[in-house]
């Protein structure tokens, strides 16, 4: 179940919101996200934290392209990443990142569309999706494993011409498996500072090292019940850096015991005030499972208190449940909603 509890409403209220009907394609799976039946424990993408082989798809070395345009070139050398699965798309990477302004290391799983490599696209810029986990994401993410496969669903929207190459980055959110004491993707004090190592850290490094674009337009979050809450905190904390958010049945109240005796700085990290406020330029395809009373109710009394110039697009998945299965049916539609609101690849 969802860890937060809310006043439920009847009726959504809050500004900007568009409540989408468009069916979703099922795709067949089982297994569960926070609160569900699978997703607390430790999935098969657990595996991915010992790196196997250096995959020969690693990103090609490049030489810096100074320049006005579009493109953020990177400054090199090419990073080192290792190869932990293989996919119908191509290989999934991992690495691990010390954050310069954070001082956090963490791993990070990253995923390179096949155009990348493609020699035709040598000084295009891709656009970057950055994927949290369900469950307490303590040396996996859950999008790097085989039950949400969305660098294939990727790959096949893109030769239909209805989704962009996402450049894809994945990291951890936390360093031990204690749910009730995480690190709420937050600078919490005394702790890590996940939140500089997220907000900050991983996009100066995700520009370093890949083609990129430059400024926020090519830049969007998403993620799935814990995720759902990183992504919302994220894209309304740091509207500079990110366009766009898909929470997925989501929660927005942080309750790690970690926050004991910061009542302050909790709330300065809580979407459930953040959206509020009315500072962050943001768009947001927010979800929550049919089937699920709670969780409509955490879902669209939040959605209600949305203050322009957040903007929310709302679905109810129709029999949605909180579960790994329910949410993999969502990412066709997700990416798609991405797509169009966000930048895609660009040359100068």
């Amino acid at each position: 179940m969802l860890r937060q509890s809310s006043r439920s409403r009847a009726v959504l209220t809050g500004a900007a919101v568009l409540t989408l009907a468009a069916s979703l394609a099922a795709c067949g799976s089982s297994g569960g996200g926070k609160g569900s039946t699978s997703a607390d424990g430790t999935p098969a993408a657990t595996s991915a934290s010992s790196p196997t082989a250096t995959a020969s798809a690693a990103p090609i070395a490049e030489q810096p392209t100074p320049g006005n345009g579009k493109v953020q070139m990177p400054t090199g050398p090419a990073p080192s990443l290792n190869k932990v699965r293989d996919t119908a798309a191509g290989p999934i990477m991992m690495t691990k990142v010390t954050g310069a302004k954070s001082g956090v290391t963490g791993q990070v799983w990253v995923w390179l569309p096949p155009e990348y490599n493609d020699p035709k696209y040598a000084k295009t810029g891709f656009p970057v999706l950055t994927l949290y986990a369900g469950g307490q994401s303590n040396g996996y993410n859950t999008w790097t494993d085989n039950q949400l496969p969305i660098q294939e669903a990727d790959e096949q929207l893109v030769k239909e011409g209805k989704a962009h190459p996402f450049i894809m980055i994945m990291p951890v959110q936390n360093f031990n498996s204690d749910e009730k004491n995480a690190l709420d993707c937050s600078d919490i004090p005394g702790q890590p500072k996940m939140g500089t190592w997220m907000a900050e850290d991983i996009p100066d490094w995700v520009r370093a090292n890949f083609r990129t674009l430059k400024g926020r337009d090519s830049w969007g979050v998403m993620g799935a019940s814990t995720g759902g809450f990183c992504s919302a905190k994220m894209a309304l904390q740091h509207p500079d850096v990110y366009k766009v958010a898909v929470p997925i049945d989501g929660y927005f109240i942080p309750d790690s015991g970690l926050w004991k005796g910061h009542d302050a700085e909790k709330a300065a990290n809580s979407p459930n005030q953040l959206i509020t406020q009315g500072k962050a330029d943001v768009k947001m395809y927010v979800t929550a499972g049919g089937a699920n009373g709670y969780e409509k109710d955490v879902v669209k009394s939040w959605v209600a208190k949305a203050v322009p110039p957040v903007s929310i697009e709302y679905y109810e998945q129709p029999g949605g449940k909180h579960l790994t299965s329910d949410f993999k049916k969502m990412i066709p539609d997700t990416l798609q909603w991405l797509t169009k609101n966000l930048a895609g690849p660009a040359s100068d």
